[in-house]
């Protein structure tokens, strides 16, 4: 007899619908007997000596009247074993008239085995949706080995060997409490799994989600361009799906061992550094700011203070700021003069003037590419 986890709550379940069939109380009993479910709720606990005589020879047993006094805890009725992939794994129990109950018999067994399948089916499914999160949470963590990785995904008819870039899934959760946010990200999952049934998805946090998304590799390069325009509809379908705001942020594809790992930590800095130069926004791409998301690691370090030297000296020579917002505009505008002298609302001659001023307060030659550089380095790092 195998050993099965019955749930009471399926327990319950299956007496509620095998009594709304046949007017009779109805008993369910787990592999060891025990009364788990019934219409009479006082018996729950109680061992039925009846089903266990069903359970251990494995047949139909009928309870007389005779037979009530000389086993425990039963009542006249029948007793049927009850079956899930060729294994017995409880009871169930008819209480009444054992010749009227008869015919009734093999229809509550059928009904309660297939309420049962149902059940186990749609624990599976959870089981396995479980271990897929897991799965993808090893991969952008990059902890598990690569032998038991790919043994955990083979078992799961996982392709480990498909390119894959992560794109990052976050929610405003507002002031919700943690089931409510809870809730709308198993929502949001939903959502995701109807729209991508190729993508992998594990639930991060309270506010975020990580998707790998196949990608199509062709001599070493992707298209990510695809995968934007993908991201971008995909957005527009939450939005109308979805009561909450939700951002994107796709990473970098990378290939090798690690790769996802690699392509989640560019999708985490994209996100951040989207959210604060362009908190307007919703879907922030690798690509576009590749510079600023790599500069992003060297904040707090000795680098990054260097680098903000000139920046920090000019911001304290140029009391209005005016010096410090024309270096902007300039880099933003490719360092043309005309476009930038029109969007500062000045004429070329100042333009010139003030970018000579610059040059002067930072001790850097703008007409030397190496100090060009380091200032625009500096003018990005400032802008994070």
């Amino acid at each position: 007899m195998a050993t099965y986890n019955f749930d009471t709550t399926l327990a319950r379940s299956i007496v509620s619908r095998t009594m709304s069939i046949i007017d009779c109380n109805v008993n369910v009993m787990d592999a060891r007997g025990i009364i788990i479910g019934s219409g009479e709720p006082e018996r729950i606990g109680d061992i039925h000596e009846g089903a266990l005589l069903a359970l251990t020879q494995e047949r139909v047993v009928t309870i007389d009247k005779a037979s009530t006094h000389s086993l425990r805890s039963v009542k006249p009725g029948i007793n049927l074993p009850l079956r899930m992939n060729n294994h017995i794994v409880g009871a169930i129990g008819l209480t009444g008239e054992p010749a009227r109950l008869a015919q009734f018999g093999e229809l509550v067994r059928m009904t309660a085995e297939m309420m049962l399948e149902q059940a186990w089916l749609s624990q599976l499914l959870v089981q396995q949706s479980r271990l897929r999160e897991e799965l993808v949470l090893n991969l952008i963590r990059h902890q598990t080995g690569p032998d038991s990785l790919q043994e955990w995904a083979q078992r799961l008819g996982i392709n480990l060997a498909q390119p894959r870039v992560a794109m990052i899934v976050e929610i405003d959760s507002g002031q919700l409490g943690i089931h409510t946010a809870m809730a709308e990200l198993q929502r949001l999952q939903t959502l995701l799994t109807e729209t991508g049934k190729d993508d992998l998805l594990a639930i991060v946090s309270l506010t975020q989600m990580v998707v790998l998304r196949e990608v199509s590799v062709q001599a070493g390069d992707w298209e990510p361009e695809s995968h934007k325009r993908a991201m971008e509809q995909l957005y527009q379908h939450l939005r109308q799906n979805c009561p909450l705001k939700v951002r994107f942020a796709l990473g970098n594809y990378f290939p090798g061992e690690g790769s996802e790992a690699r392509s989640y930590c560019t999708a985490q800095t994209t996100m951040k550094v989207g959210k604060q130069r362009m908190p307007e926004e919703h879907c922030y791409y690798w690509q576009d700011i590749k510079l600023p998301v790599l500069l992003d690691g060297l904040r707090g370090g000795w680098q990054a203070a260097e680098l903000l030297r000139p920046i920090q000296r000019l911001r304290s020579l140029d009391s209005n700021g005016v010096l410090l917002k024309t270096l902007h505009a300039w880099f933003r505008h490719n360092q043309q003069p005309t476009p930038t002298a029109k969007a500062l609302f000045i004429h070329k001659n100042t333009l010139d003037y003030r970018l000579h001023r610059i040059a002067q307060l930072t001790d850097l030659n703008l007409a030397n590419y190496d100090d060009r550089f380091l200032l625009y380095v500096a003018v990005q790092l400032d802008e994070g």
